[in-house]
């Protein structure tokens, strides 16, 4: 039931990027359906029931094409009943340096109501405004160590008290697994037509501890799904009044 409930979820998210070629379409399917972190977010619920959601690195924003089509799914009353409701999402910016995947996604929100932006931009540099989620997928490994520091701390001072930051890191402490991150990685940029980056990496303990120093309470669990890799997400809220860090919610569940 589940994994054909997947794949009508799938079929919503990416029926969008069909306008938009061959490489835009095969793309979103790929991602939205080979990678673990787009379902667990859902299935772990760990947005609040409605939020302004902020998206920075968004490529071409399959990751709002997938919150808009759960949402739409679950509207219709196609929901799995023991997952939380998907979020309704108020609006959404993403930010993306590249002008391809912003062309790409433009086209896919050319008919939306606003509620969907995409703005080209380089987050190292941005105005992240206010929101109440913020996502950084897969990016910060690309940015060095001062300015990864400086955006998270940006991150922090946009969001309200118990908002939310999502992002997924490579643990430079797993060995071969995080090696083999590194590789897939340097292969995928260079694909895309990017030269060949420099990563500046962190343990797992390192993220942890520097995230903590800012001010979030932090939690972390698995995101390699069954590959072979040290992908870890991190679950970053900023804290509320009274609240300790093990009042966070706990989301360190095997995937």
């Amino acid at each position: 039931m589940t994994r054909r409930f997947l794949n009508r979820l799938l079929d919503d998210a990416s029926r969008a990027y069909r306008d938009g070629g061959r490489f835009a379409y095969h793309f979103a399917r790929g991602k939205l359906g080979g990678d673990n972190i787009f379902r667990e977010l859902l299935q772990r619920g760990v947005f609040p029931p409605a939020a302004r959601f902020l998206d920075l690195g968004c490529g071409q924003a399959v990751f709002a094409s997938w919150l808009l089509a759960a949402r739409r799914l679950y509207e219709r009353g196609d929901w799995p009943a023991d997952w939380p409701q998907p979020p309704r999402v108020l609006e959404l910016r993403g930010y993306e340096l590249m002008p391809k995947d912003v062309a790409r996604a433009r086209a896919v929100f050319a008919n939306d109501d606003a509620t969907v932006r995409i703005l080209q931009g380089d987050i190292r540099a941005v105005d992240f405004g206010r929101a109440d989620v913020i996502t950084i997928l897969d990016v910060l490994q690309y940015i060095d160590f001062a300015r990864q520091e400086d955006i998270l701390r940006r991150v922090h001072a946009a969001l309200p008290a118990g908002g939310v930051f999502v992002t997924r890191i490579g643990d430079a402490d797993a060995g071969l697994p995080f090696h083999l991150c590194n590789w897939v990685d340097h292969a995928v940029t260079f694909v895309r037509g990017h030269r060949l980056p420099q990563l500046y990496t962190r343990s797992l303990g390192e993220w942890t501890a520097l995230l903590r120093a800012i001010g979030f309470e932090v939690d972390s669990a698995p995101m390699s799904g069954r590959k072979p890799f040290a992908n870890t997400m991190l679950v970053a809220r900023v804290a509320v009044s009274g609240t300790t860090a093990s009042a966070a919610p706990d989301i360190a569940v095997a995937a």
